[in-house]
């Protein structure tokens, strides 16, 4: 009964109605819209760093997490990319030598670090080879290719098929010098990581050494996130002696920010509610202020104060909860067209470089938001209405009857 007349009572005054539920909608679509903009922000970053580089899961020594030297590289590492390429969640390996050294060009030189990788093997793991804008993915140059970013190429005034020369340390610490030429120029989200790494064959690596192959870091593609957690006990339980880390380990700054964005959103949204619970209060104020008289009568013929109390709380859910779904249904479609269609930011690519994130943004929201936001309205409601809904319990009915 409550439920049916709370219903009725809020389009008694239908354009007093429409009006806040148009300001809740509004508010809502507007503050969905936003965070999803966020959150498409993270997941754009975190792609791209995982695609680029990261992988979902690299093995490494102990020693080589403490200190990153040439001679730090994995025991056996070559049988364990094959066990590892046998496994069901794993999508595909890549071995990478990984060395801390010096490019020197005609002009000048700076320090970057030397990735030795298998061209065909490391495509199935890393994005790299999708981001060539010059030349070509190890092809062209039949002895030493390398390919480097467009802003270390930049920097060094390098152009395809120039001449590089690279030193490092050697296994035995003696410096090692090896010249290359520039097969390709890539340019990435991440101007920092295109100024600081290059990309050489692993043969070429052995060759300039005099050594059997080994590799410093084995990086890992799954077949789908979801088994991440999985993986990476299963794989700790497998290799004992080596460290195995998700993404989140690599990099925690990343699952960092995503957690401080989560806490942000809320508050973005706790204040957006805030604004309208004012918004709402007043409307309901109003509402009972015009319904004096009958709530005087209902209380003098002897219904029970608290199902008035009741009354008003539900009418004020009610209004909230219809202007919540609609603002949220809004929210979900524009979210979804902008999802497919994406957000041009090219503008502000060379800003938006500087820390990795890609130049088009494709808006996302996780779907248990939409639960914590559904709980968030009915509490702003409950909140909203205990003013009004105080005020009308403590009326007198005589006087109430007579003044109104």
């Amino acid at each position: 009964m409550i439920l049916n007349l709370a219903w009725k009572n809020v389009w008694r005054n239908k354009k007093r109605s429409l009006i806040i539920l148009a300001a809740i909608v509004v508010g809502l679509w507007s503050g969905l819209f936003a965070s999803a903009v966020m959150v498409g922000l993270w997941s754009s970053t975190v792609n791209s760093a995982v695609d680029r580089n990261i992988s979902h899961v690299q093995i490494h020594t102990q020693e080589f997490k403490k200190e990153k030297l040439l001679n730090n590289y994995i025991p056996g590492g070559m049988e364990v990319i094959k066990k590892l390429e046998n496994l069901n969640n794993i999508k595909a390996v890549s071995g990478r030598v990984i060395i801390e050294g010096m490019a020197s060009s005609p002009s000048t030189s700076v320090g970057v670090n030397i990735i030795g990788i298998e061209p065909e093997k490391e495509k199935n793991v890393s994005t790299i080879a999708g981001y060539i804008t010059d030349g070509k993915y190890f092809e062209g140059i039949k002895r030493n290719p390398i390919v480097i970013g467009q802003k270390l190429a930049d920097k060094l005034g390098l152009k395809v098929r120039s001449k590089i020369v690279l030193s490092f340390q050697g296994l035995d610490s003696s410096i090692t010098y090896s010249a290359f030429r520039v097969a390709g120029i890539f340019k990435t989200e991440s101007s920092v990581f295109d100024e600081a790494n290059l990309f050489v064959r692993q043969s070429d690596i052995y060759n300039a050494l005099e050594s059997k192959p080994f590799v410093n870091e084995i990086a890992i593609k799954l077949k789908t996130t979801k088994t991440l957690n999985q993986t990476v006990d299963s794989l700790r339980a497998a290799f004992p002696g080596l460290v195995v880390e998700s993404w989140k380990e690599i990099a925690p700054e990343l699952q960092l920010t995503y957690e401080l964005m989560t806490v942000e959103m809320y508050i973005f949204l706790a204040v957006i509610l805030a604004a309208l619970l004012f918004g709402i209060t007043n409307t309901m104020l109003m509402s009972v202020m015009d319904r004096v008289r009958e709530f005087g009568v209902l209380i003098a013929v002897g219904m029970k104060r608290i199902y008035i109390f009741l009354l008003i709380i539900t009418e004020t859910i009610i209004l909230s909860l219809v202007g919540g779904v609609v603002g949220m249904i809004f929210g979900e479609i524009t979210i979804l067209y902008f999802s497919k269609k994406g957000i041009d930011l090219t503008l502000f690519a060379e800003g938006l470089s500087s820390w990795g994130i890609s130049p088009h943004l494709y808006p996302e929201l996780p779907g248990y938001f939409y639960a914590v936001l559904t709980l968030m309205i009915v509490f702003t409601a409950i909140l909203a209405a205990i003013y009004p809904a105080v005020k009308t319990v403590r009326l007198q009915p005589s006087k109430a009857i007579r003044t109104y």
